[in-house]
């Protein structure tokens, strides 16, 4: 007779709870905290998407959508995409609620228990969450500074991802560090990939977030659509949108039919009222992320220029994202200096240690503030950290 277990399934059991979440937690009653722990602005989403939600409202769009999402915001979907030269029809794309969202269903899709997953890291901690749920072994591979700059080795990615890999996990522009692929390693990594079969899942959350062009290089310029490879995206960092919980999926034809299944069993579908905002945004939005995109451009310099005077402290300057990734000489516990600066500089940063192997010793900083509030974040960062013994 088989013995069920009482509790949860033990791969749960074994996934570490968000320490980012934790260190927030101890910031929650501190009045006046600078709250720089998650990813996202602290301006809300512009009017013209607020009010194209509004709108759809009251039109009554408030009924289930089809499990790939309403037609119109696939449409705008690849509309956009092409608009930056990614060549994707509606019928490669289907919508979901929100990015995570996206990447969980893409996992649900591939991944079997023990399949071998490859991610860079430090990284985002639900990647290596949403391997670990599914029951997937994960190889971390390092992403170091080269050359004054966040990089993953590319021979030693090729050699790292094999015939035994079944997924390699990239995020570039990458949370925390900010780094990101060039349009030639993209090349290699696809090809190699081909000869390996093993899946590319690029989660392109950051792409817009670029300060060396209007978006950073995409799989999606490269691939056929009968290549391995699956991007992911959102609505939270590009158009301000974190609380709305809209992303959208672009997989191979022959992966379409499972995504659908599974975006039924796990949401049915994005809320319809939201999904019509998300066709405005899309449609009406370019000047908001060049806007975004500068602003962004000069938070990450001045936040370079404040903290880069802090004896121990190293940041390399990033290409995209919204976040510097502090090194702090002599930090062995993040987790404690992260809530130390709660009480000692009213800031409350991401601890390094929440981003798997590499990240312990450094601080997550999203400088996706107005430039006042940075700079006073900044400012008591770097006072608190120098008078550090």
């Amino acid at each position: 007779m088989t013995i069920h277990p009482t509790g949860p399934r033990p791969a749960l059991d074994a996934i570490e709870g968000s320490l980012i979440r934790e260190v927030s937690e101890e910031g929650r009653k501190v009045p006046g905290l600078i709250r720089l722990f998650f990813g996202e602005p602290d301006t809300v989403t512009p009017a013209f998407i607020r009010e194209a939600a509004k709108a759809a409202l009251d039109a009554g769009e408030t009924f289930y959508a089809p499990n790939p999402g309403i037609a119109p915001l696939r449409e705008a979907i690849s509309r956009y995409l092409i608009r930056n030269g990614r060549p994707v029809p509606p019928g490669r794309v289907a919508v979901t609620a929100s990015g995570v969202n996206a990447l969980m269903l893409v996992a649900q899709a591939l991944l079997d228990p023990g399949d071998e997953v490859v991610i860079p890291m430090p990284a985002w901690p639900n990647l290596d969450g949403i391997a670990r749920v599914m029951g997937a072994r994960v190889t971390p591979l390092p992403i170091r500074i080269l050359n004054g700059a966040w990089r993953v080795d590319l021979d030693e990615l090729l050699a790292t991802v094999t015939p035994a890999t079944r997924l390699l996990f990239l995020n570039s522009p990458g949370n925390p560090t900010g780094w990101t692929l060039t349009a030639e390693e993209q090349r290699a990594i696809l090809a190699h990939c081909r000869k390996t079969g093993t899946w590319i899942l690029s989660d392109d959350v950051y792409e817009r977030l670029y300060f060396a062009g209007d978006a950073a290089p995409s799989f999606l310029s490269i691939a056929t659509e009968e290549d391995r490879v699956v991007s992911t995206n959102s609505f939270s960092k590009s158009w301000a949108m974190t609380g709305w919980r809209l992303g959208w999926i672009v997989a191979p034809p022959a992966l379409m039919d499972s995504i659908a299944k599974l975006n039924e069993f796990n949401m049915s579908s994005a809320a319809t009222f939201v999904q019509h905002a998300g066709i405005v945004a899309l449609d009406q939005g370019d000047g908001f992320i060049a806007e975004t995109q500068a602003r962004y451009r000069t938070c990450r310099d001045l936040a370079l220029e404040i903290l880069g005077t802090v004896p121990g402290v190293s940041a390399p300057r990033p290409d995209g994202a919204m976040y510097l990734f502090l090194k702090v000489e002599g930090c062995a516990d993040s987790v404690a200096l992260a809530k130390s600066l709660i009480h000692s500089a009213g800031v409350g940063l991401a601890p390094g240690a929440a981003f798997g192997a590499g990240g312990e010793g450094h601080l997550r900083l999203c400088f996706a503030q107005s430039e006042q509030r940075l700079r006073t974040a900044c400012t008591r960062v770097a006072e608190a950290l120098s008078a550090r013994d």
